[in-house]
């Protein structure tokens, strides 16, 4: 063969793989599914329109402009995928769509996540290998555009007849599905599923603005400064229990453990004078983002996105911890997974801050949770709580458990309080079970593990108030259902909220916000918004009448 007919192949077999890769990459990016659902082979038989649309155009049109084109179309299908891997993803995680407006400043969040749960270096893997898959799928693409603008003309017209005939087919196919009310099998999506994006963009800006409209119009305390006679004197202890979601109460995977360990913490409670109701209070988030239940909760708005969330920090909205300061309790944060700089706290307006490192905790850590409950309440104990008693200052106290966080193991047990010491005495504990990899191999184990960190967090409550309580006012609620791995799908947002109190007057006074007697909600009662929540409490407490 002559070096002119070599090279005549070699373009031929760069003007094949051209095509072959901007058929691959478009398909894939129009027909990859945006819903977990959505991942069914059967829904890949489809024909998108914009395929032999663009391949036409970058055929026909002058070799300046098709550049132009070619730029412009490997943008969208960078936007396509990426787009789609996030909806995957969020809805996954979060049961609702990747909004790269509020979303994309949680990245880092996810990475800890993830590295908690898979490890670091399976995690940077995982990561890694994506974002250079997505790269390479958008350079193979951006090459094959360019290579088609500069087809010989003979493979030119073979190409544009090809991509001719697919384009009437896929109009003949759309126009006789249409009239048939029949499923699609061929269509033009991608411009509609853009501007749906474009759309949930739009919208939360639109959010946001409301939301900057709802802080001026709440600035200040909305009925006077509360007083919460009702309880003067008395700590009250405010604690977010991870995960605690009402399929943890209801789901029948579920339900055989966690029914009888409420049962036999309210007995336990009864025994030692305690009264208690519950109730179901509505999260605005799923699956992690507790800060946003935190954030709601303790400021009585609604608090559902990390857009709503920074703008509500810079805010002189005041907050249940800083309204209880001012009524002379000494606020303070016990907030074990707090391992770096916490510049939101300034918001709140706690008198003092006990992150991981104030702990005292010198035990292992169970993976990603930095130490067991147990811990966490006795630090409470001996560092914040006893030191203002010895003061004769009462404590209002906010408090995050987070033994049953992700990745759910090892699990850990309870041991008798007076052997709680530095922490060191739960190393046996953090060292056994299987790391997270294993774990999550199986997903019904996942969700045996879930399930027994719950179990174990309610069961140190309960212990805890039943030792250590005195008169305080415990009000123990979830920050969030876990994600649908664990729930299914479509699973209520309610969480579980407890009010505990040797005062039965008070405790029975909650009855007329829904709540029943004991420490299992009832199935019938209401599942107001957790924003709602801060309203009932200033009453119960003495603060005012809520709507």
């Amino acid at each position: 063969m002559n070096r002119t007919g070599t090279i005549h192949q070699i373009r031929g077999w760069r003007a094949a793989l051209a095509m072959t890769i901007f058929v691959a990459v478009s398909f894939f990016a129009c027909a990859m599914p945006d819903t977990p659902g959505g991942i069914q082979f059967t829904r890949t038989l489809r024909l998108p329109i914009e395929i032999p649309l663009l391949a036409l155009a970058l055929l026909l049109l002058p070799r300046r402009m098709a550049i132009g084109v070619a730029v412009l179309s490997t943008t969208v299908v960078f936007c396509l995928l990426f787009l789609k891997i996030g909806d995957l993803a969020v809805l996954s995680a979060f049961q609702r769509r990747f909004n790269p407006y509020l979303d994309l400043k949680m990245i880092f969040d996810g990475w800890n996540l993830l590295s908690g749960s898979l490890g670091a270096l399976t995690a940077a893997v995982s990561i890694g290998g994506a974002v250079a898959s997505l790269a390479a799928l958008v350079l193979a693409f951006s090459w094959a555009c360019i290579r088609i603008t500069n087809l010989s003309d003979q493979v030119r017209r073979t190409a544009v007849a090809v991509f001719a005939l697919l384009l009437v087919a896929g109009v003949v196919l759309q126009t006789a599905n249409v009239r048939a009310g029949s499923d699609p099998v061929a269509q033009l999506r991608v411009s509609d599923y853009l501007g749906e994006r474009l759309a949930l963009v739009a919208r939360s800006v639109a959010d946001i603005r409301a939301f900057e409209a709802e802080l001026h119009e709440e600035a200040g305390y909305p009925a006077g400064a509360p007083s919460f006679e009702r309880i003067k004197g008395r700590d009250l202890i405010l604690v977010f229990v991870e995960s605690y979601g009402r399929s943890a109460i209801e789901d029948p995977r579920y339900s055989p453990m966690i029914g009888p360990r409420l049962e036999g913490v309210e007995l336990q409670l009864s025994e030692a004078g305690f009264a208690s109701a519950s109730g179901w209070t509505r999260s605005p988030t799923v699956a992690g983002l507790s800060w946003l239940a935190h954030g709601t909760l303790l400021s009585g708005l609604w608090t559902d996105s990390q857009a709503r969330y920074d703008r509500l920090m810079t805010s002189d909205r005041p907050s249940l911890n800083r309204m209880f300061r001012d009524a002379g309790w000494r606020t303070v944060a016990i907030m074990p997974a707090i391992t770096m700089d916490w510049p939101e706290a300034a918001y709140y307006g706690y008198d003092e801050i006990l992150a991981a490192k104030d702990l005292g905790y010198r035990g292992k850590p169970f993976n990603w949770v930095t130490m067991p409950d147990q811990y966490t309440l006795s630090a409470f104990e001996s560092l914040a709580r006893s030191p203002a008693r010895d003061a004769g200052v009462p404590v209002m106290a906010e408090i995050a458990l987070i033994s049953s966080h992700a990745p759910w193991t090892p699990i850990p047990r309870l041991v008798d309080w007076s052997s709680v010491g530095d922490g060191s005495t739960f190393d046996g504990q953090a060292e056994s079970g299987d790391p997270p990899a294993v774990v999550w191999a199986d997903q019904d184990r996942v969700r045996r593990h879930y399930i027994a960190t719950i179990d174990y967090a309610l069961e140190t409550l309960g212990s805890y108030i039943s030792h250590f309580g005195r008169d305080a006012v415990f009000v123990i609620l979830g920050d969030h259902q876990p994600a649908a791995l664990i729930t299914g799908p479509d699973a209520s947002r309610s969480v579980p909220i407890h009010i505990v109190s040797r005062d039965r007057a008070l405790v029975d006074s909650f009855k007329a916000d829904g709540f029943s007697i004991g420490m299992t909600p009832s199935p019938q009662a209401p599942e107001p918004s957790m924003d709602r929540m801060r309203d009932v409490l200033i009453s119960r407490f003495g603060g005012g009448q809520t709507e």
